[in-house]
């Protein structure tokens, strides 16, 4: 049985990843989102391991101790992170896996998980980004102009990604079904088909 790969995927707020990653899972089930770990509070509208593992400090702190995250950080004094136990059942099962997450959230998971295949999303260029997100019409001034700096740092980070997914205006399925495709293309690599000489001895 052929094992899963873990497939990161992260792009620049703004670039349409989420909608993409949604139309990824919706045609294809079989694949799996991993959840996050989290201390902060639960939102009404979010469902207990589904959308995050709603955990205390104490069992975050206990997990970072322990090295049972792939990586973490804090943001507004939360705590937020990437459990490795549900992610390596997953993959022992033959089970793909996708990690949305930031550029330097997935640094840290290229540094554990040495065969996780890390995608970058991104607009065709900064003014793209710049409409799409001025186009949303729920960003302040100050907000759209951090996102925009962020994101020209984020994608410095391009080259140390496998692939680069241009989300072109108006063809999300498309890029979806590249995405796709990249995951398939990756379990007919050799390094995945290491057995298969044992099979013409």
């Amino acid at each position: 049985m052929r094992k899963g790969i873990l497939f990161i995927l992260s792009g620049p707020s703004g670039s349409g990843k989420g909608t993409i990653l949604s139309k990824v899972l919706e045609k294809h089930p079989e694949i799996k989102l991993s959840v996050s770990m989290t201390t902060r509070k639960i939102r009404p509208t979010e469902t207990p391991d589904v959308s995050y593992y709603f955990v205390t400090k104490e069992e975050f702190e206990s997990s970072i101790k322990n090295g049972e995250l792939l990586e973490y950080a804090t943001f507004d004094g939360e705590y937020y992170g990437t459990p490795k136990k549900k992610i390596d059942s997953y993959l022992e099962k033959g089970i793909d896996v996708i990690l949305e997450i930031e550029v330097q959230g997935a640094m840290q998971v290229l540094e554990k998980a040495k065969d996780a295949v890390a995608i970058m999303i991104t607009p065709p260029d900064i003014q793209t980004l710049e409409k799409w997100l001025r186009g949303r019409g729920t960003n302040s001034e100050k907000s759209i102009l951090e996102r925009l700096a962020t994101a020209r740092q984020e994608v410095k980070y391009l080259p140390k990604y496998h692939y680069s997914v241009i989300n072109e205006e108006n063809k999300q399925d498309e890029c979806a079904e590249l995405i796709y495709s990249i995951m398939q293309a990756e379990h007919n690599k050799t390094i995945h088909r290491k057995n298969l000489t044992d099979k013409f001895e």
